[in-house]
C-alpha cells in the first residue's frame, strides 16, 4: 500500500499496456503520409479553327459587250450605223482582216447608202423589213445583190447579215484581193458599171470600221 501523500504507481501490466499503446501511436504517426492532391493537368487551349486560305481563283476575262446601237460616226444616221455594224460583225465572225470590212462597208455605201433597200420591180421585197427602195433591176439589200444572178432569195438578201456573208464569200474568191485597192476589190465582186465609184467611200468606211472594231 502506498502511504498517504504518495502517488499511486501503476502496476507493471498497466505500464506495459501504456508503453505498447504509445509505441503504436508513434508508429502510426510516422507511417501516416498525407495524400498529395491529385495533379491537375494544365488545361489545354481550345483549338481555334483557322480559316483555310481562299484559293486564288482568276476571274474569267470580262466579255466585251458591244452596244446594240453603236453611236453613229462619219456623218451616218443610226440606221446606217446599225447596218454597218451588221457588216462588221459578220466579218469578225468569219475572222476576216479589217481590210475586208472596209471594202464591204465602202461597197454598201456606194450601192445602197447603207440602207436595206427593197426593189420596185420585186413586190415581194416589200414584205421584208426594209428602209426604202431602189429601181436597179431586181437588186435588193445593202449590197444591191440580184436574186436572178444567184446571190440568194429575196428574203435572204434583205437580211443584212446574210447579204454581208454572201459579199465576203465572193470577195474571198477573188485572187489577191487583199493587195488590191478598195475600189478594185469592190469592183471585182460587184462588176459595177461605175467601177471607180467606190474609191470616194474609203476614208469614211475606214472611220466606221475603226469605230466598230
Amino acid at each position: 500500500m502506498a502511504g498517504v501523500g504518495e502517488a499511486a504507481q501503476p502496476t507493471v501490466e498497466v505500464r506495459e499496456a501504456l508503453a505498447d499503446r504509445a509505441a503504436v501511436e508513434q508508429r502510426a504517426s510516422r507511417d501516416f503520409t498525407r495524400a498529395a492532391p491529385p495533379a491537375v493537368a494544365p488545361a489545354s487551349p481550345v483549338p481555334v479553327a483557322t480559316p483555310s486560305p481562299t484559293p486564288d481563283r482568276k476571274k474569267p476575262p470580262r466579255k466585251v459587250v458591244r452596244p446594240k446601237h453603236p453611236r453613229p460616226v462619219a456623218g451616218l444616221d443610226q440606221r446606217q450605223m446599225d447596218n454597218a455594224k451588221a457588216i462588221v460583225d459578220v466579218g469578225r465572225d468569219m475572222r476576216l482582216p479589217r481590210r475586208a470590212m472596209v471594202v464591204a462597208v465602202a461597197t454598201a455605201m456606194q450601192e445602197s447608202d447603207l440602207y436595206n433597200l427593197a426593189s420596185d420591180v420585186l413586190p415581194e421585197s416589200f414584205d421584208q423589213p426594209h428602209q426604202g427602195s431602189g429601181s436597179d433591176h431586181d437588186s435588193v439589200g445593202l449590197f444591191q445583190q440580184r436574186p436572178s444572178s444567184g446571190w440568194g432569195t429575196v428574203a435572204e438578201l434583205m437580211r443584212p447579215a446574210y447579204a454581208a456573208r454572201a459579199f465576203y464569200a465572193a470577195l474571198a474568191d477573188v485572187p489577191g484581193w487583199a493587195d488590191m485597192s478598195v475600189t478594185g476589190a469592190a469592183q471585182a465582186v460587184q462588176i459595177s458599171a461605175f467601177p471607180d465609184a467606190y474609191a470616194k467611200h474609203e476614208k469614211r468606211a475606214t472611220t466606221v470600221v475603226a469605230a466598230l472594231s
